[in-house]
């Protein structure tokens, strides 16, 4: 594991929910810098914050500290209250019916393992550099799935 921390901010957009959708991340090392996005035709808020998150991490090609930023508390909450007791009860929540999105949770809990990653919370649309470039790549990801249909 790497001493140094890798700051990855995450946003997920969607016109309409569901609706087209994009994903964005930004990935920050020392002086270094990546920017990723991507959408998909019909999805929902929720599965492009995931999205986001998710890819940020693929991203990264050994185990890392990461410093994960997003503004949506279903990521945040998702990961450090709630997936524990969904484990626990077979991917269902406290109600027993099937978390949603439960594929993409359980790929965000395998790649989160691989690293130490920290997660926040930022307010968003509140000035946060990091946070306004994810949301830029965000909509960019919607735009170019918009355009392409």
């Amino acid at each position: 594991m790497t001493d140094a921390t890798v700051t990855l901010y995450t946003d997920g957009a969607c016109r309409g929910n569901p609706g087209p959708g994009g994903w964005g991340a930004v990935l920050g090392y020392g002086d270094a810098k990546r920017e990723l996005r991507g959408g998909e035709e019909s999805t929902t808020n929720n599965r492009m914050e995931l999205m986001a998150a998710i890819q940020g991490l693929k991203a990264l090609k050994r185990p890392c500290r990461v410093a994960l930023y997003t503004d949506s508390q279903y990521v945040r909450k998702g990961i450090t209250e709630w997936m524990t007791n969904w484990k626990r009860n077979g991917w269902k929540t406290a109600a027993k019916k099937p978390v949603k999105n439960a594929e993409l949770w359980q790929q965000l809990d395998e790649l989160a393992r691989r690293h130490d990653v920290e997660w926040h919370w930022v307010k968003g649309h509140a000035g946060n550099p990091g946070n306004e470039r994810a949301d830029e790549l965000a909509n960019e990801g919607v735009d170019a799935v918009v355009g392409a249909s």
